[in-house]
């Protein structure tokens, strides 16, 4: 059981702030609280107590989302199903349908927040690597002589490892940023050790911007989680592909470039062989998803015959 000396929940980000910042060590600041109980089970310890939570969801500062001069802002109490509902946020954000699709269950997407994921720096967050492919950032926000003051860092920079990242004590996340990727097609692929409830082995964002003619690439955008202590944005593959033309064979020398990418500890030549399967998938799957179709190799075969 988990219990606390005080439940707050504060109506203003000033006053979020203050109360996180007074707030006795051990105190838990939650939004959709999902992964406060599975914390509180760790090590199957018994009871857990802790002096304060601070529950923000109903912060207005920090609720729904904005979209100016080709970057979207995400306010840090956004939950995981507004991917799912949200006509605008699918077309800007193509490959958050399919990230989201595979978090968790319905009840949990209709709580769990995106900026929740992405603080918790598990290796295996599935909202992490989309964001770092569309070149993310994370602001955040504390008390600075009465005044809220804000920072923001690339969330390639914000995770440093396994549950640690740039946030300092005092400081609140209020919200993700990232490239509108309007006109892309997107994907996610994702495995884990079990059909529910899935935690990620192995996963892969991908975006694609098809040329004018549709034969090329024009864009690409690709990350990974699961494999390593941090996820990690493919540059190598995506600087690879810029140009070239759309068919199986670039799609399978594209996959092959794996070599350094796996970082993790156990299950490694596994990781390696579903990762280079993900890569040609998630592309040929972005692709699809804007309209560009590549033909089977039969099909190929047949056309040559």
């Amino acid at each position: 059981m988990l219990t606390c000396d005080q439940y707050l929940m504060p109506a203003t980000l000033g006053e979020a702030l203050a109360q996180w910042a007074g707030a006795p060590p051990g105190s838990r600041l939650v939004a959709g609280a999902t992964d406060t109980l599975p914390w509180a089970r760790e090590g199957r310890a018994g009871d857990v107590h802790v002096p304060a939570v601070i529950d923000v969801s109903k912060v207005a500062e920090l609720q729904d989302y904005e979209i100016s001069s080709g970057r979207v802002r995400l306010g840090a109490n956004l939950v995981l199903q507004r991917f799912l509902s949200d006509d605008t946020l699918k077309a800007h954000l193509p490959c958050m349908p399919y990230c989201a699709v595979w978090f968790a269950d319905d009840q949990i997407r209709e709580q769990a927040t995106l900026v929740g994921n992405i603080v918790n720096a598990s290796p295996a967050a599935d909202g992490t690597p989309p964001i770092l492919a569309m070149n993310g950032t994370i602001e955040m926000a504390r008390l600075a002589g009465g005044e809220v003051a804000r920072r923001t860092l690339p969330v390639a920079d914000f995770v440093t490892g396994p549950g640690a990242t740039m946030l300092a004590d005092d400081e609140i996340v209020t919200a993700v940023e990232c490239d509108s990727m309007a006109g892309y097609g997107g994907a996610f692929e994702k495995v884990g050790q079990r059909r529910s409830l899935v935690i990620s082995t192995v996963c892969t964002a991908c975006l694609v911007k098809p040329s004018a003619d549709r034969t090329a690439f024009q864009d690409v955008r690709l990350a990974i989680g699961g494999v390593g202590p941090v996820p990690s944005r493919l540059t190598q593959i995506e600087e690879f592909l810029k140009n070239r033309p759309v068919t199986r064979d670039i799609l399978r020398q594209a996959s092959q470039m794996t070599d350094g990418l796996i970082n993790s500890r156990t299950r490694r030549a596994y990781r390696r062989d579903v990762l280079s399967g993900f890569i040609e998938r998630a592309l040929e799957d972005a692709l699809a998803d804007c309209g560009v179709h590549i033909p089977s190799d039969s099909v190929r075969e047949a056309a040559n015959a």
